[in-house]
């Protein structure tokens, strides 16, 4: 009895390792726009659905880091849903005080760029598999403007 309930699990998880899950890259980091007391960073994640149905987004979890701190870190809460059979873009906007920005200083002056490594947790309520989160990363760096690109 045990061999066939084996046989059963080993099948089923075959089954389940095969079927087409949801893909997502990011695809784009950039710093949004500056006020008095913070900096604005926002992310484009593209999440391509294989199936003809839409599928609910649970959750996108965030987090920033420079210079080996975590500078924003977050989760926004049931964003809506990827459409059926294509592919949707979804804005993932981070907020970050300039205190954070102050203690990174260092890798600021010496190339007038943040080097940033981008980490989000994109998570899916997939039929019968549950929920599905698609670890996504990116590294690259924030080019700051200069004086003489405001004015």
């Amino acid at each position: 009895m045990a061999s066939m309930m084996d046989k059963a699990k080993g099948f089923l998880a075959d089954k389940v390792s095969q079927i087409k899950k949801p893909e997502a890259e990011l695809t784009d980091v950039d710093l949004k726009g500056v006020n008095r007391d913070s900096a604005n960073f926002n992310s484009q994640v593209s999440v391509t659905n294989p199936y003809d149905h839409s599928i609910p987004i649970c959750d996108i979890s965030y987090s920033l880091k420079c210079a080996n701190r975590v500078i924003a870190s977050g989760k926004i809460p049931d964003p809506g849903s990827i459409k059926e059979s294509g592919v949707t873009m979804l804005d993932v906007g981070m907020k970050v005080p300039y205190s954070v920005l102050v203690d990174i200083a260092k890798d600021i002056g010496a190339d007038w760029d943040i080097d940033y490594h981008l980490e989000v947790g994109f998570t899916v309520d997939l039929p019968i598999i549950g929920n599905f989160t698609i670890p996504l990363e990116k590294k690259g760096a924030f080019k700051l403007p200069t004086l003489s690109d405001i004015f």
